[in-house]
């Protein structure tokens, strides 16, 4: 009797060791990682990611650099306005037919390319304020006697662009006080002064200080004072942005206002100009 419950003590023991070996342990809880989190990106996300675009073909203001980008006053100030509006910015040239439709049509958002408000472009776009105005100016041979006032010029022969706003402010204020000889363009009224063929001509400040820094301008210099008539001569140069991206013209109007006041924009301007253009 007690073999067989020594045997029967046996096989329970053996029975038990089997079971232990292929019972399968229960499944642990995972252990909570002690690895750090990715840190944050220091930098903050752009508020806008905004493409300009520039005809970059009237130098000083918009032109091509020698690396083939857009350079010049208005695109240093485009460059000034983006850093304040925390904007990502990228830069294109653009033929000056395609500026207002590609804006209109969301191939770019803003357009700097020397835009003169008028009612037509009031219209269409979305201005921005005004961030240039280059008035109106005479340049005539150095040494001219009549460097002061305009009514020096009466009875003198005044060059012209025919069918442009200057010669709208010259045909009001001198009338028939003066003899105006109409031109196609500007660089042939200006032709007309080398030739002493006029007396003077009457246009766009910065155009024709422009031309007289050139070896065939080296006659000439500007005389009297800036002419300024918002009726003839208009109220100046503003980017065009879409009507409803109102969000966009308030952050750039905002940064044109502090570049002005805290004299980041007089800088600008003397990198290319002698004299104000706002």
């Amino acid at each position: 009797m007690r073999r067989l419950l020594v045997l029967a003590a046996l096989l329970i023991a053996a029975t038990g060791a089997a079971f232990a070996q292929t019972a399968k342990p229960a499944p642990r809880a995972p252990v909570p990682s002690t690895k750090p989190a990715a840190p944050k990106s220091p930098f903050t996300p752009a508020a806008f990611k905004i493409t300009i675009a520039t005809e970059a073909a009237y130098p000083p203001f918009n032109y091509l650099d020698r690396k083939g980008l857009p350079a010049g006053f208005e695109m240093d100030i485009a460059e000034e306005a983006c850093i304040r509006m925390k904007a990502e910015c990228e830069f294109v040239a653009v033929k000056w037919d395609e500026l207002v439709p590609g804006v209109l049509d969301k191939k770019f958002d803003i357009v700097m390319s020397s835009l003169e408000v008028t009612p037509e472009r009031r219209r269409r776009l979305g201005l921005s304020r005004r961030y240039y105005l280059s008035p109106g100016a005479f340049i005539a041979k150095k040494g001219a006697p009549y460097d002061g006032p305009p009514s020096l010029l009466r009875n003198k022969k005044i060059a012209i662009q025919k069918d442009s706003m200057h010669a709208d402010w010259a045909d009001k204020s001198f009338r028939r006080s003066a003899q105006l000889k109409r031109y196609a363009t500007v660089d042939e009224a200006l032709k007309a002064l080398a030739a002493d063929e006029v007396d003077a001509v009457f246009g766009d400040k910065a155009q024709l200080w422009l031309w007289s820094q050139k070896p065939d301008g080296h006659c000439c210099e500007l005389i009297g004072q800036d002419v300024k008539d918002t009726q003839t001569l208009g109220i100046g140069v503003s980017a065009g942005l879409r009507r409803e991206d109102i969000k966009l013209r308030e952050a750039f109007n905002k940064a044109i206002g502090e570049m002005m006041s805290d004299g980041t924009y007089k800088k600008l301007n003397e990198k290319y100009f002698p004299f104000p253009l706002n």
